[in-house]
């Protein structure tokens, strides 16, 4: 009697666990970003307290970086990102970071012994990571003047992918 019990409660456990998945993987998440189509807004308050609005920067070039200090790869990326900045100040190019997971002051830390001068947005509750769809850390999105999609890098931006895709956004390439 116990075994016919177990057995049963085992089977009613694994059906559960089979519809709650099914449920899961078939319901619409936050729909993915189109190229070409306005990116959704970034604001909010900066990691040193500042209110930040992305629909300022209309006009400019601009990269929305997804990332963390403690993401290795984010941490590999950092210094090319810097780099950039530099290099393409002169075109406007405007790049906003998008903290995800760590905190401000982790972040604040990070970004001063790099020297990126460029926002970060907290993004507490993760609303700002669920509108853009992020999926991974670093997460790049190149967005051009008009505040339209061009490109999505997932993952670390190496140098020759960071000027094709700026490419995109400036109308260079």
């Amino acid at each position: 009697m116990r075994r016919s019990i177990a057995l049963l409660l085992g089977v009613a456990a694994l059906t559960t666990l089979a519809v709650v998945g099914i449920v899961t993987l078939t319901r619409p998440g936050p729909a993915a970003i189109a190229k070409g189509q306005p990116v959704p807004n970034v604001a909010g308050t900066t990691i040193d307290g500042q209110s930040f609005d992305l629909s300022a920067y209309r006009g400019h070039p601009v990269v929305i970086n997804f990332w963390q200090p403690s993401c290795v790869p984010c941490r590999t990326e950092f210094p090319l990102l810097v780099a950039k900045a530099k290099e393409h100040a002169a075109d406007g190019l405007v790049i906003v970071g998008v903290l995800t997971g760590d905190g401000p002051e982790a972040a604040r830390a990070f970004t001063a012994q790099y020297g990126a001068t460029w926002p970060t947005v907290v993004d507490p509750g993760s609303r700002i990571k669920a509108s853009y769809n992020d999926v991974a850390q670093p997460q790049s999105y190149f967005v051009d003047r008009s505040g339209n999609l061009r490109s999505i890098q997932i993952g670390e931006v190496q140098d020759k992918d960071f000027e094709r895709q700026y490419g995109l956004i400036t109308g260079a390439s």
